[in-house]
């Protein structure tokens, strides 16, 4: 019988605490396997997030072995034949806007801070268009973890199932967390959406929200050791009494 949630003690507040900020965008991983019932597991809890109307808009499908390396295969080389010939990116364009269109302070700020801290960490430097490709494409390769997740929505929904979803793959990634895993969110993959939702076999009123990686992060790998900073509470909150 399932114990009423409203009385559901959490007796070890801190492992809810360090499973919330130990998560981070992990950026290599190890080729371990993950077991099926750790997926399944995950993604059941992970469904407790909450939604307008108890909608759950949300639909996933999992990547592994072969499915995962043929999208893999078929992303790259993709990736590969924009960067040859830039006029290909016009078939390659994102369904919804996941940025600004144009950038403002202080999110332009965070956001450079962000990419040149973390290819300081690779030795990439300004101009070295090469690094940045193949870095960039680490992304369609799921940065080696083992499973590749990808996340539709019905296009019937209005944008308030967006913010469903954020709950929904923040729960993900707390959960992995709770598992020993690590993973890291990508809207990288949105813009090749017409490679990716016949690869899965998604239905046609069905876009990519995005994907994500997920496996055990590799602890030797100097690029997880790249945590991004957070603002202080007092700088984002406003109280009103």
């Amino acid at each position: 019988m399932t114990q009423n949630p409203v009385v559901t003690p959490v007796i070890d507040t801190a492992s809810v605490d360090a499973a919330i900020s130990s998560r981070m965008s992990a950026r290599a991983f190890l080729p371990q396997p993950v077991p099926r019932a750790t997926l399944e597991h995950i993604l059941q809890v992970a469904s407790r997030a909450p939604s307008g109307t108890n909608t759950q808009p949300w639909k996933v499908y999992v990547l592994q072995g072969a499915s995962r390396d043929t999208l893999v295969d078929r992303v790259c080389a993709a990736h590969d034949a924009m960067r040859a010939e830039p006029s290909l990116a016009e078939q390659y364009r994102e369904e919804y806007d996941y940025y600004p269109e144009k950038w403002v302070s202080p999110y332009i700020d965070r956001r450079r801070e962000n990419g040149w801290s973390l290819y300081g960490l690779l030795g990439i430097t300004k101009g070295d268009k090469d690094k940045m490709h193949a870095q960039h494409q680490r992304n369609y390769r799921f940065f080696d973890a083992p499973v590749g997740l990808m996340f539709t929505l019905d296009r019937v929904m209005g944008r308030g199932s967006l913010v469903d979803y954020g709950m929904f793959l923040q729960n993900i990634m707390v959960a992995a967390r709770g598992q020993g895993l690590h993973t890291c969110p990508q809207a990288a993959w949105n813009g090749f959406a017409k490679i990716i939702l016949p690869h899965i076999g998604a239905g046609e009123g069905e876009m990519l929200v995005c994907g994500m990686a997920l496996g055990y992060a590799d602890p030797a790998d100097p690029v997880n050791g790249f945590h991004t900073p957070r603002e202080s509470v007092a700088s984002f909150t406003h109280w009103l009494e």
